[in-house]
């Protein structure tokens, strides 16, 4: 595994390039003073800070504990526990299990089984990409993405599984839909997945 590289990003931010970003978010723990803001993507964790009360020095010596305590770190079984009710009846679920190369049952209980987290927000508010240890498919994107995806999709991408929050122009297959409501602007916070969270998902077909 390539080792984590650390570069700054201008005079306020330093950018990590990581292969476990869980693993060092969690290693990160609460910011310290003047860090203002952490920002997870699929391979890296941009760490924002305030010049005038903290010092790049020290923003830096704190990321390389980080980095030496994220190799120890196991939090499989940490953070915030979502569960999803979902029924598997996505129009791509049996091209989805043919492109895995298992049963749609299997498939199925696999996804079930998976212990997700959230590895990173994006694309949409409330969107989370939810990544597995334990997820063994690899499933491609669609040929030609979908003028307009519904809201509540549950989908698969690479290794990637996530919930549409809103109906959205979308390439990932969809293998179910849950009513779960992930994005409420009148909810504290208004996204219900964060970077870190356990999702479990639930067949309630």
């Amino acid at each position: 595994m390539m080792a984590p590289v650390v570069r700054s990003f201008g005079p306020a931010a330093v950018l990590i390039e990581t292969a476990d970003v869980l693993a060092l978010q969690a290693a990160l723990g609460v910011p310290s003073a003047g860090i203002t803001d952490i920002v997870p993507a699929a391979e890296t964790v941009l760490v924002c800070f305030d010049p005038s009360s903290i010092a790049p020095s020290a923003v830096r010596a704190w990321i390389d504990r980080a980095l030496t305590h994220a190799a120890d770190v196991d939090d499989a079984d940490a953070g915030l526990l979502i569960e999803i009710d979902v029924r598997y009846d996505g129009p791509d679920l049996s091209a989805a299990a043919d492109a895995a190369a298992v049963s749609v049952a299997t498939l199925i209980d696999d996804h079930q089984r998976a212990r997700w987290r959230v590895a990173f927000t994006g694309f949409a508010p409330g969107f989370g990409y939810l990544v597995a240890e334990d997820w063994p498919h690899r499933v491609p994107r669609l040929a030609a993405p979908r003028t307009r995806v519904p809201a509540g999709s549950v989908a698969l991408a690479d290794g990637f599984s996530g919930v549409y929050p809103r109906a959205t122009p979308g390439g990932w297959q969809l293998i179910g839909t849950t009513d779960v409501v992930l994005f409420d602007p009148e909810r504290t916070p208004p996204a219900l997945l964060s970077p870190g969270a356990r999702v479990r998902f639930r067949d309630v077909s």
